[in-house]
């Protein structure tokens, strides 16, 4: 193997060992581990729509995995386990007319919801 042979070879395994290296820190990190979200669910905006805001007044647009009734627990607390999703710029482009009026002021992130637990039949303070 010549040395601009071997000079490429390096290179190459260099590239795959750092992608493979990253792979492993995005999977360390969680980035699709469950999570648990509570508060209070409301009927978002948009047809479909629900969103929660969170004890630390934080509004999370829920998106349904499809085998959750969100709409049997609007007004109520609730604990929702699932994930963060990766939304697109077009996804988001076309849900923020809507968050930006359900929000208001506070802090938003998404989240994909796959298991529903209540916590209260009413969303007290």
């Amino acid at each position: 193997m010549s040395g601009q042979s071997a000079k490429l070879y390096l290179s190459i395994v260099l590239i795959l060992l750092s992608l493979a290296a990253a792979t492993c820190a995005a999977a360390q990190t969680g980035e699709n581990a469950p999570a648990t979200i509570t508060g209070c669910l409301q009927k978002g905006l948009e047809t479909g729509g629900f969103f929660l805001i969170a004890s630390n007044d934080k509004h999370w647009e829920i998106y349904n995995s499809g085998n959750v009734a969100l709409v049997d627990h609007v007004g109520q607390t609730v604990t929702l386990t699932g994930s963060f999703p990766h939304r697109s710029a077009a996804q988001e482009q076309v849900s923020q007319p809507y968050e930006k009026k359900e929000m208001g002021t506070r802090q938003h992130a998404d989240f994909q919801v796959s298991n529903l637990q209540v916590v209260s039949q009413t969303c007290g303070k």
